[in-house]
């Protein structure tokens, strides 16, 4: 749900389902796994992302009901949130999954957190890349050193993280943008990215570090841009493996255009309204 000036409304979204639904729009065919309810808000969520051309797994339908997250925007357009949220999804077997994504709380928050842990262990051991982005919320945090372990523990076994820069200064307190990405890449991922709004983004290997600005645009709300630049990300692993085996700059360059581009078109509607193939060729 999002409220602005007052009017509240409603729209299905949450960060992986976001993501989800950006690779069905550019032509993949994910599979998301998450944990809704059998009743209006999880049919519709439902309803909108298989629209998209990705599905839910086996097992992501229970008794519970649907989780919900208020969005209230500003009049720049940026937005905050508040969590009506419960995650305790059922396990889900990964091998076979080329790409294997999670993100924001459904890494870190209890009860779920540890069969999320335990994909990803399995989907590392099967040989899967792993993609990463904390999407950190801190009003649904009630004990940060824990929250901090976890998500450490994730980009450990991630080959590719995108944080935002907020999520960087929560994460690594007083660091610099340049530290963040070399802890990130010290600690095992292969591509480390950072998202820094309206000032644009920065993607990094060993042997690169390549900034570009954001794409001017008109902006109507933020929400779902870094779930969009995230798409592309994974998209990106998805299409060529090669990505995290020591690309050479100019594939990272046109990753990073392509991801914010992606993000320009989502903020210039309002919603998680992730851009399709044909509005990227």
């Amino acid at each position: 749900m999002a409220r602005e000036n007052g009017v509240l409304r409603t729209a299905p979204g949450g960060s992986p389902a976001n993501v989800a639904l950006g690779l069905g729009r550019l032509g993949l065919a994910p599979v998301l796994h998450t944990a809704l309810g059998d009743d209006e808000a999880g049919r519709t969520i439902r309803a909108h992302i298989e629209a998209s051309g990705a599905r839910l797994s086996p097992g992501s339908v229970g008794a519970r009901s649907t989780s919900t997250a208020t969005a209230d925007i500003s009049a720049d357009g940026d937005a905050v949130y508040d969590f009506a949220i419960e995650w305790d999804p059922a396990p889900l077997p990964v091998d076979g999954y080329s790409v294997v994504h999670t993100g924001s709380l459904g890494s870190w928050l209890a009860p779920g957190a540890a069969v999320v842990g335990r994909m990803l262990d399995d989907a590392r051991a099967a040989g899967g890349a792993i993609t990463f982005d904390p999407n950190i919320r801190v009003s649904l945090i009630d004990d940060e050193d824990r929250a901090r372990r976890l998500i450490l523990r994730r980009i450990a076994v991630s080959d590719l993280v995108k944080m935002s820069d907020e999520d960087a200064a929560w994460l690594f307190p007083g660091a610099a943008e340049n530290e963040v990405l070399d802890t990130v890449l010290d600690a095992g991922a292969r591509v480390a990215a950072v998202t820094r709004g309206s000032r644009g983004a920065v993607i990094a290997t060993r042997d690169h570090r390549i900034f570009q600005p954001s794409k001017p645009v008109a902006v109507a709300d933020t929400i779902g841009a870094g779930d969009t630049f995230m798409t592309v990300l994974v998209a990106a692993v998805a299409a060529d493996p090669s990505l995290l085996e020591g690309p050479d700059g100019t594939a990272l360059e046109q990753v990073l255009d392509r991801a914010l581009t992606a993000a320009s078109i989502t903020v210039s509607r309002s919603g998680a309204d992730l851009p399709w193939a044909s509005e990227l060729s």
